[in-house]
Order: C-alpha cells, then sequence, then structure tokens
C-alpha cells in the first residue's frame, strides 16, 4: 500500500486500487485491509473464486453488522433521552 504524490494504493483481494483525495491516508489503509480481510474470510467460507460475487457477499455482511451496530446506538440513545428526562423531572420536582 503505497502513497503516492496525488493519492494512495491500496491491496484489497489481490487487486490493486488508486484513491484520491478524501481522508487520511493511514484510514483509507484501515478501510481496505477491513475489507480485503472481509472478502477473504468470506471467499474461504464459501469457497468461491467469482471476485464479484465475493464482494457483493462481503457488502452485504458489512451492511448488516452497520445496520445492527446502528439499531444498538439508536436503542442506547433511547435509553439516554429516557434517563435525562426522569433525573429532569427528578430536578424540576427539587427545584421546585
Amino acid at each position: 500500500m503505497a502513497r503516492t504524490p496525488d493519492g494512495i494504493r491500496v491491496e484489497i483481494y489481490d487487486q490493486e486500487y488508486f484513491m484520491r483525495g478524501g481522508p487520511d491516508p493511514e484510514y483509507i489503509r484501515k478501510l481496505a485491509s477491513y475489507l480485503d480481510t472481509k472478502m477473504r474470510a468470506i471467499a474461504e467460507r464459501t469457497h468461491t473464486v467469482d471476485s464479484l460475487r465475493v464482494a457483493i457477499l462481503a457488502a452485504l455482511n458489512i451492511a448488516d453488522e452497520y445496520h445492527q451496530l446502528k439499531a444498538r446506538q439508536e436503542a442506547t440513545a433511547q435509553e439516554i433521552d429516557q434517563k435525562v428526562s426522569a433525573c429532569s423531572a427528578v430536578l424540576d420536582r427539587l427545584l421546585e
């Protein structure tokens, strides 16, 4: 994964990609490594050699992870809102 003057080169599932602009190069490397690991694990489990199929399965897997984390975050935010409301009600009663 080489850095060039105008961007960064990363390798994902034995394919090289050139990325321009965007976030920190180390972050790009981290994302590329995550995707490469995910694709290799899926290819190993499914015994699939078709890189497009592996990429789609990896994308579905990552989308599932994202939606599960999002649901947990939303549940946590709702729980925090309820606790803040309860604390606020107690404070209002104490300050009256």
